[in-house]
């Protein structure tokens, strides 16, 4: 699908916690693909780790859920909500991660009520897989967070 919005016109996210470069692909099932760049400039690698800069698992798992945000933000139904995290199940990781990669990243929703919704997702680098996840998220009224 060409000419889809940036990351920064369908999320809430803003630098330096915007862990979304572009999305490539959404359909209407619910799936996603999208990537991140990652320059070496990120303050994170300075302290993690010292001489061998390593990207936070972490940040990898925020990184595929702000893929699985953007899908489902896309659908008119999530008009007016914020998916909050409520979950994350069958985490692993499988690569090492360093400045200069391009995490590719692929998320495909599952179940989605009005309140709540599932989805799973994976990273890679180079076609090696990275992190793999299952995600729990809560839809919240976007006005009423603070």
């Amino acid at each position: 699908m060409a000419g889809l919005p940036k990351p920064a016109e369908v999320l809430p996210h803003r630098e330096p916690f915007l862990l979304l470069t572009a999305v490539t692909e959404l359909d209407a099932s619910g799936s996603a693909k999208g990537y991140w760049t990652l320059t070496g400039e990120e303050p994170f690698f300075a302290g993690h780790f010292p001489g061998r800069p390593t990207l936070p698992g972490v940040l990898m798992i925020e990184s595929i859920a702000q893929l699985g945000a953007y899908a489902v933000l896309s659908n008119p139904a999530a008009a007016g909500k914020l998916p909050l995290f409520g979950g994350v199940d069958g985490v692993r990781f499988r690569r090492q991660v360093v400045p200069g990669d391009t995490l590719l990243l692929e998320v495909e929703l599952g179940r989605l009520s009005a309140r709540a919704g599932r989805g799973s997702g994976k990273a890679s680098v180079d076609g090696e897989l990275a992190c793999s996840a299952d995600l729990l998220f809560v839809l919240a009224d976007a006005d009423a967070v603070t």
